[in-house]
């Protein structure tokens, strides 16, 4: 699966995701990107967008989209880190236009 982190998203995350091809928006060079654009770019090379932003789901009309979308409920590495069986988990099982939020425990 072909994945793009968010600017949020931590980049450690990446390791735990090696049989994905993983990008940042950095490394694509839409880091300056509103979420609309953003996304809208991310459709048409990704199949799947992670993201800690809990308020994409009302910045954006996400029905239709051919993008699977991760909201990670926290920012913090070592929060995600303790929890990566479950981050995984919900990568492993997205499909195509699917918004999932998911939240970790403390």
């Amino acid at each position: 699966m072909k994945l793009l982190f968010d600017q949020g998203t931590p980049a450690p995350l990446r390791r735990a995701l090696a049989a994905h091809e993983v990008k940042t928006a950095r490394d694509m060079n839409w880091d300056r990107l509103e979420n609309g654009d953003l996304l809208r770019a991310a459709e048409a090379a990704f199949d799947g967008f992670i993201t800690t932003d809990q308020n994409l789901k009302y910045q954006q009309n996400n029905s239709g989209r051919k993008l699977a979308i991760l909201v990670l409920s926290t920012t913090n590495w070592p929060r995600i880190q303790r929890h990566l069986t479950l981050v995984v988990e919900a990568i492993e099982k997205l499909s195509t236009g699917d918004f999932v939020e998911l939240k970790l425990p403390e």
